[in-house]
């Protein structure tokens, strides 16, 4: 059993040299990726990366807090619509202005935390979901934002025009690599986030508002920071993900989004950034990758043709998607509520204990 002799050794980033050693692969099969693989796979990653941003900050706020949202594509949203807009009509450099939507978004995530201090469990989520959707059709009644016909996002420049300095990014490529550094960035910053007394009293609420509020943590504040911050990871998703799509509408922020969002944090695991970053991937993956080339899978593709042809409608493979995904979580919270944390757990016990 591990024991902890110093107060250090809970907040450094690695808790020993094997965790700095995998994490050190990780990084450099990540930052060496594109040199062998399609472009496709780089679009792909990109899209996950944004995902997995997105699913850390939500899971600060399901996982760690206890609140439940169903919101969050409104703030993906806000994140989206904000980045470009400043960039396009203020000409604010890229940077800045991803930085000035996710501050936004985090003022609605504060608005929305209002509620929070009423409300609980179904009754909370019900109310995040109804802002998502509010965004959503408010967004597409405003000209400004293209209204119902979208938005095209500009050319993405990571210089400052106004002083003649220019770095544009044009390709996917180029998007990886500045998606991946800020990816890393939001990873790092919740890591230490839930170290602190903030996040502390974020794990305090959860187990117990009551008994939290009784050794000194002051609610109100607490859970609209929760939100502020999970809204914040939103926003920097939204202008990001702005950006690998080129154009967007209002309805590709919908109410699925959010749900397939809560769905990456609970498959992942709750209350863990690991599990958040596995969960992410694997929801991502199969919905843009797998699920939707599935009648090309040998074998299994046949036979899900077969079935859809026999049974379902006549767009019933494309909702196959829906369908697994929907009993993945089923089976995730019957057979193993930590998710796949909680899976990498039992591996990691079996093969420190191997062959005892």
């Amino acid at each position: 059993m591990d024991m902890k002799r110093d107060y250090y050794e809970d907040v450094q980033l690695f808790k020993s040299g094997v965790v700095l050693f995998w994490t050190s692969a990780l990084l450099i099969l990540l930052f060496t990726f594109p040199l062998y693989a399609p472009n496709y796979y780089i679009y792909l990653l990109n899209i996950i990366m944004v995902h997995v941003i997105l699913a850390v900050g939500l899971n600060i706020l399901a996982g760690s807090t206890g609140q439940i949202s169903l919101g969050h594509a409104g703030f993906f949203a806000i994140g989206a619509y904000g980045t470009a807009m400043l960039m396009s009509t203020f000409h604010i450099p890229f940077l800045l202005a991803i930085i000035i939507a996710a501050f936004v978004a985090a003022f609605f995530g504060f608005i929305l935390g209002l509620p929070a201090l009423r409300l609980e469990g179904p009754y909370l989520a019900i109310a995040s979901l109804g802002f998502g959707l509010t965004i959503m059709h408010i967004i597409g009644a405003m000209e400004i934002f293209g209204g119902r016909m979208g938005m095209k996002t500009p050319p993405l420049d990571l210089g400052i025009k106004q002083l003649g300095f220019s770095l544009p990014v044009t390709n996917d490529l180029q998007k990886y690599y500045l998606i991946l550094i800020i990816a890393i960035i939001m990873v790092v910053g919740a890591v230490n986030i839930l170290k602190t007394r903030v996040g502390r009293s974020f794990v305090a609420i959860r187990d117990s508002d009551i008994a939290a509020e009784v050794i000194g943590v002051n609610l109100p504040i607490y859970k609209t920071l929760a939100f502020a911050v999970s809204a914040f990871y939103a926003g920097i998703a939204g202008g990001l993900f702005g950006f690998i799509l080129g154009f967007f509408d209002p309805f590709t922020f919908n109410m699925i989004l959010s749900i397939m969002f809560l769905v990456m944090v609970v498959v992942g695991g709750l209350g863990t950034v690991s599990g958040s970053i596995m969960g992410a991937t694997l929801i991502t993956y199969l919905q843009y990758d797998l699920f939707k080339n599935i009648a090309e899978v040998p074998y299994f593709g046949k036979f899900m043709l077969y079935i859809s042809d026999k049974w379902f409608t006549t767009v019933g493979l494309e909702n196959f998607s829906s369908m697994a995904i929907g009993l993945i979580m089923i089976g995730i919270i019957i057979f193993e509520p930590l998710g796949m944390f909680g899976v990498w757990i039992r591996f990691k016990k079996y093969w420190m204990t191997w062959p005892f």
